[in-house]
C-alpha cells in the first residue's frame, strides 16, 4: 500500500515571499523523505488552490491524503475554514480518504526553530540571562490560540531569558512595540524580538515595524530544519489512525 499524499495547506497571501516561503518549507520536507508525495495547496491568494490539487489527486487516482495546516495555532482557519474546504472535497470526491492533521504548535521543535532564527540575528546562548525577548505571533480573536501563545512564552521564561513577553500583529494590545517599550520599562538592557510565524507577509512586516526600538530582531521560522521535520512528525502522527485496520486485520 503506497503512503498517503501529504498535502500541506497553506493560508496563502499577496506578498509573494509568502508562497515562496512554503513552496522552499515543501521541497525541505521532500529532501527529508524523498519517496513520499507532498502537494501544496493554498486557501486564498496564491495557486493551486486546496480543491483544485484534492481535483488533481482524485484525477490520478489518490487513495489516501494527510491535509496538513500550515499552522502555528488552532484558530478560526484550523477550526472553520480548512474542516469545511475538506468536507466538500470528501462530498465530491468520493474516492479520496482524506484525513486532517493537528496544527505544528506548540511543540518542542517550534521553540527550536525560533531559537536557531534568534542565534542567526545575533544573540548568544550567554546573552539570555539579560535579554528580554518579545514572542510575537500573528495574532489571533480565538482565546485557545492566544492562550497558547501565552503559554510558550512562559515556557521560555524558564530557558533563562530574563523576561519574555507575548505580542500579537492582529489581535488586541500588547502589539511588538508596547512589548518592547515594557521590557525596557524593567529595565531590560537588551530586548530581542522573535517573531512565531512561518513566513513573510504583511503581519510579519508588522512585527518588523514593531521591532524598530529592539536591540534584534529574528527572521520568520521559514523552511527551517527543525520546522520541515515537524511536518513529518504531524504526517506522522495522523497517518497512524490509517493504518490501524492493515495491522489489526494481519
Amino acid at each position: 500500500m503506497s503512503a498517503p499524499v501529504l498535502l500541506v495547506i497553506a493560508h496563502g497571501s499577496r506578498d509573494p515571499r509568502h508562497a515562496a516561503t512554503v513552496h522552499a518549507l515543501t521541497a525541505r520536507v521532500r529532501s527529508l523523505r524523498p519517496h513520499l508525495r507532498v502537494e501544496t495547496g493554498f486557501l486564498d491568494f496564491n495557486a493551486p488552490s486546496v480543491p483544485r490539487v484534492l481535483e488533481r489527486l482524485a484525477a490520478q487516482g489518490a487513495g489516501d491524503v494527510i491535509a496538513l495546516p500550515l499552522l502555528l495555532t488552532r484558530a478560526f482557519h484550523a477550526k472553520s475554514d480548512i474542516p469545511a474546504v475538506l468536507h466538500e472535497a470528501r462530498t465530491g470526491l468520493h474516492r479520496l480518504r482524506i484525513r486532517q492533521a493537528e496544527v505544528l504548535g506548540p511543540s518542542p521543535l517550534l521553540n527550536s526553530a525560533l531559537e536557531r532564527r534568534l542565534y542567526e540575528a545575533g544573540i548568544r546562548p550567554g546573552d539570555r540571562s539579560s535579554t528580554g525577548l518579545v514572542l510575537a505571533s500573528a495574532g489571533s480573536t480565538d482565546p485557545e490560540a492566544i492562550a497558547v501563545i501565552a503559554e510558550i512564552a512562559r515556557e521560555l521564561r524558564h530557558t533563562g531569558w530574563c523576561s519574555v513577553r507575548p505580542a500579537f500583529a492582529s489581535a488586541p494590545l500588547p502589539r511588538t512595540e508596547d512589548a518592547v517599550r515594557a521590557l525596557r520599562a524593567e529595565g531590560v538592557r537588551r530586548v530581542a524580538v522573535a517573531p512565531y510565524v512561518i513566513a513573510p507577509g504583511r503581519l510579519p512586516d508588522r512585527i518588523a515595524a514593531g521591532a524598530a526600538e529592539a536591540d534584534v530582531r529574528a527572521d520568520v521560522l521559514g523552511a527551517s530544519p527543525e520546522l520541515a521535520r515537524l511536518l513529518l512528525t504531524r504526517y506522522d502522527e495522523a497517518r497512524v489512525p490509517l493504518a490501524r485496520p492493515a495491522s489489526l486485520s494481519a
